[in-house]
């Protein structure tokens, strides 16, 4: 894996949300109330709404617009929803925030 950080852990609120910009498009790195570290494309495959506004709980994302649920580990919806989205490997070490390049390399444009 080829590692990239993306800022300190303390600029993503708890259960709150950062864009990441991408030369392939926009992702959302998720920050839940435990501290754990998710990164999700941005848009719901529904209506295309901005997940990183959504409302976080648990290890699941609200989409703002039509109330979709996200796993934010498998990127499944829930519920009578169907749709999935992208995830992508994060991780969190001495306090700074890495995404996989290499994964977001090889996801299609937004």
């Amino acid at each position: 894996m080829n590692w990239v950080d993306i800022g300190a852990l303390d600029d993503i609120p708890q259960r709150g949300a950062r864009v990441v910009k991408t030369a392939m498009g926009c992702v959302a790195v998720f920050r839940t109330r435990d501290d754990q570290v998710f990164a999700t494309s941005d848009r719901c495959p529904h209506k295309g709404g901005p997940l990183s506004e959504g409302i976080v709980h648990g290890h699941k994302v609200t989409c703002p617009l039509h109330n979709w649920v996200f796993s934010l580990e498998t990127g499944e919806a829930e519920g009578a929803d169907e749709g999935q989205i992208s995830t992508y490997s994060a991780r969190v070490q001495d306090g700074r925030v890495y995404l996989d390049a290499t994964e977001l390399m090889k996801r299609s444009a937004a």
